[in-house]
């Protein structure tokens, strides 16, 4: 048996015995963006205390990046077109709906990675590290599920954090120049005396 199914089956045994756990794992899953918007929230809540322009680009930058890795992942899925573990494994058993779409890459785990280096521009306080564990948590919770093989896992993570990495290295520059110009032009005149 080679690893990443190997590694699937340990995963899957993990699952059939916590039954207890299946709830949370499809509530983490099904409502990831949520999770996301809340931490991107948390992440501009940092930024504009900060007030530095470089952090107000890069909470800027955060969920474009997430839709970038997102639109590049779409058609390398569409092209691939491998089928989900929970359809073509017998012995899978599947928690919740499997789901039709390509399972390489995972989406989540495109999002999870995306999402990942996005607050880690922000900030490296225990906000970033929490928002870490719960993308990693995500990507993770669609193996627990059965709808996606480990490659397709870290093939998300890693297409995702490349993506958004690179997106910010090509625009740093420009978001940065125009968080500078819009915080001095929101930023109250100085009274004088």
């Amino acid at each position: 048996m080679n690893p990443d199914l190997l590694l699937l089956t340990e995963i899957n045994d993990f699952a059939r015995a916590t039954p207890w756990l299946h709830a949370p794992m499809l509530i983490l899953s099904t409502y990831a963006l949520v999770v996301y918007a809340v931490l991107w929230v948390g992440t501009f809540w940092v930024a504009r205390q900060q007030g530095s322009p470089r952090t107000l680009a890069a909470v800027v930058w955060a969920p474009m990046g997430l839709l970038a890795a997102s639109a590049v992942s779409m058609p390398i899925g569409a092209a691939v077109g491998e089928q989900r573990p929970c359809r073509t494994l017998p012995n899978i058993v599947a928690i919740g709906k499997c789901g039709k779409s390509s399972s390489f890459p995972s989406d989540h785990a495109v999002a999870a990675g995306a999402v990942i280096v996005g607050l880690l521009l922000v900030t490296r306080r225990l906000l970033a590290w929490i928002g870490v564990l719960a993308a990693l948590l995500i990507a993770f919770s669609r193996l627990y599920l059965g709808v996606h093989y480990p490659h397709d896992t870290l093939a998300g993570l890693a297409l995702g954090a490349g993506v958004s990495l690179a997106g910010w290295l090509v625009l740093r520059g420009p978001l940065t120049r125009i968080a500078a110009r819009t915080s001095r032009a929101t930023s109250p005149a100085p009274v004088s005396g």
